[in-house]
């Protein structure tokens, strides 16, 4: 059960990186270019160009630090990213975090409104149906169904409490 657990954080940390990323490293000119739809923003501020490229290279970068360690890992149980599944992972999770700000901002919901569930998943989905399309093969040999299991109820917990931190450290505005 452990190797599972290690094997799902593993093969998920492209993607657990982005969005973090982004928050640090983001600002400047938002996605949607202020652009509304019925009265509202399509995304809003908090989507930028400079935020989803900088996710996008972290978790590219993390990928790539992961395959340089990956032959010094006892056992050799840990998958290694081939090049499409290093952008697939980073860009699916970032698309995935602006598809759900999209379908907030449609249902009437503020920026930095919470949406249980939507909040914590919607990048895991992104970049796992990326990757799934992209790299079909390698998707099946790494999220085996104990893998993906794992993924669903590990990345809530840790997205919850990155973001408690990222918010006492004033890098957020709200805890989630």
């Amino acid at each position: 059960m452990l190797e599972v657990v290690v094997i799902a954080f593993w093969a998920m940390l492209p993607a657990y990186i982005p969005n973090n990323a982004a928050v640090l490293f983001g600002g400047g000119r938002p996605i949607d270019g202020g652009r509304t739809h019925n009265g509202r923003r399509l995304l809003g501020d908090g989507k930028t160009w400079r935020g989803t490229v900088a996710g996008t290279l972290s978790g590219i970068a993390v990928a790539l630090a992961l395959n340089a360690l990956s032959p010094h890992v006892p056992n050799g149980f840990l998958p290694t990213f081939p090049v499409v599944a290093m952008i697939a992972l980073p860009a699916g999770a970032m698309g995935g975090d602006i598809a759900a700000s999209l379908m907030k901002r449609r249902l009437g919901r503020d920026r930095g409104a919470a949406m249980p569930g939507l909040d914590q998943l919607d990048f895991v989905v992104g970049a796992l149906l990326l990757t799934a399309i992209v790299t079909p093969s390698w998707f099946g040999e790494t999220f085996t169904l104990p893998v993906l299991l794992v993924v669903v109820v590990l990345t809530p917990l840790l997205h919850v409490g990155s973001n408690v931190l990222a918010y006492g450290f004033g890098w957020k505005d709200e805890p989630y």
